[in-house]
């Protein structure tokens, strides 16, 4: 249905049909493959948690790939085209935009991405048959008051033992995203020593008079802002799973106050947002020294990398508020929210919409620092945004009773 709705929508634009319905399939196939090893890491994992964590991390890293694939690549002569480097050749994605529907078509590209969904799909075939239900070939460790740490007794030290682990996924993940982020900076800086006509085709495109490798670790640190986002919107999930599978109640059933409940998960999510730009920045600040590629010093960009956690923490906060008011909606509007956001941040302006509207985007009140002046207005309203949620989240959770699917 999506492939279908791109390939339409393209040709509704008025864009040549054949090259809209391969847009479509290109968008498709990245689609079936992720799909397929989506299928093959849920016989794998022992939890929807961990195959969901794992299932989105191989996502991130396909997209990481595919940039560095991309920055590593050579454009021709005419600034319009980039040969993808190797690292593309690793990435589903990187794949898909090798077809080039409008210009010289290529299809093995969606052979090599179909091929490949279809054998992912039969080795998960093949491994569902060789479990039981119920089963994973990764066993979760065993839990019980012998495991159990002093921390435990409080519940924010549940909310913290729950999460530990997707924290870690995703302060590694941040880690990558840093290291992608300094290790090309010589990259760009020789790119830019070697082809002039680079350097002034991004003058043109960015009207801001900034150092190339600062605009590039910009963008990369407002990556970190939305994963940031990200993580704080799944920690405050877990709420839901807690609920559904029955443990809230157990927990709820001894004098454990209902606010304490829902704010110990929040401090974990708040942690969550404000751990994953920071590990972004400060490992790519120390590669960006180490490579002497040049850009802003290491305690510019790791105060640049702090600039996204405001409006990031908007996100789990309201979150929090739709789980205390209506838990089932917690999920699609939490990730529903997040996705209109960067849409209205990043394509609002090109695709017109009114200042007003863009501006609801919490990314819009972020500061693009090294490139922009730190917007503390800005960093003040989200930041007291978040705590009038979390707030009138923390009131309302008292007014419901616990619910089951």
């Amino acid at each position: 249905m999506l492939a279908l709705t791109v390939g339409l929508g393209f040709i509704a634009a008025g864009l040549p049909v054949r090259g809209s319905l391969l847009a479509g399939a290109a968008v498709g196939g990245v689609g079936l493959l992720f799909a397929a090893a989506a299928a093959g890491v849920a016989q794998i994992m022992p939890s929807a948690r961990s195959a969901n964590g794992t299932a989105a991390a191989l996502v991130g890293v396909a997209y990481l790939m595919r940039g560095a694939g991309d920055a590593l690549g050579t454009p021709d002569q005419s600034m319009l085209r980039v040969v993808p480097g190797w690292p593309s050749l690793f990435s589903p994605i990187g794949w898909g935009q090798r077809i080039r529907p409008y210009t010289d078509t290529d299809l093995s590209p969606l052979l090599v991405l179909t091929g490949s969904a279809l054998v992912l799909a039969a080795v998960a075939v093949t491994l569902r048959k060789g479990r039981d239900l119920g089963d994973s070939y990764l066993h979760a460790r065993d839990n019980g008051p012998e495991r159990a740490g002093p921390g435990i007794r409080s519940v924010m030290g549940l909310a913290w033992r729950l999460q530990r682990g997707t924290l870690v996924g995703w302060c590694f993940t941040a880690a990558v995203l840093g290291l992608v982020a300094g290790a090309l900076g010589p990259v760009i800086r020789d790119a830019l020593v070697g082809n002039p006509s680079i350097a002034e085709l991004i003058s043109r495109l960015v009207p801001v008079k900034a150092n190339m490798i600062d605009l590039f670790t910009t963008a990369m640190l407002g990556l970190g802002g939305v994963m940031a986002a990200a993580a704080g919107i799944q920690a405050v999930l877990r709420l839901r799973v807690e609920e559904v599978e029955g443990r809230a109640e157990l927990l709820l059933s001894v004098p454990t106050p209902r606010i304490r409940w829902l704010t110990g998960t929040l401090a974990v999510a708040a942690l969550s947002t404000a751990a994953i730009p920071v590990i972004t920045g400060a490992v790519a600040a120390t590669v960006l020294a180490v490579s002497q590629a040049g850009g802003s010093s290491p305690d510019i960009v790791v105060a640049a990398s702090l600039a996204h956690v405001p409006a990031a923490l908007v996100f789990p906060a309201l979150t929090a508020l739709v789980f205390a008011f209506t838990p089932r909606l917690s999920s699609p509007v939490g990730w529903a929210a997040l996705g209109v956001a960067l849409v209205l941040a990043q394509f609002g302006e090109l695709l017109g919409l009114p200042a007003w509207l863009r501006d609801l985007s919490p990314f819009r009140h972020s500061s693009a620092m090294p490139v922009e002046t730190f917007n503390l207005q800005g960093a003040l309203l989200m930041s007291g945004m978040a705590l009038i949620v979390a707030a009138l989240a923390g009131r309302a959770i008292y007014r419901r009773d616990l619910t089951v699917p």
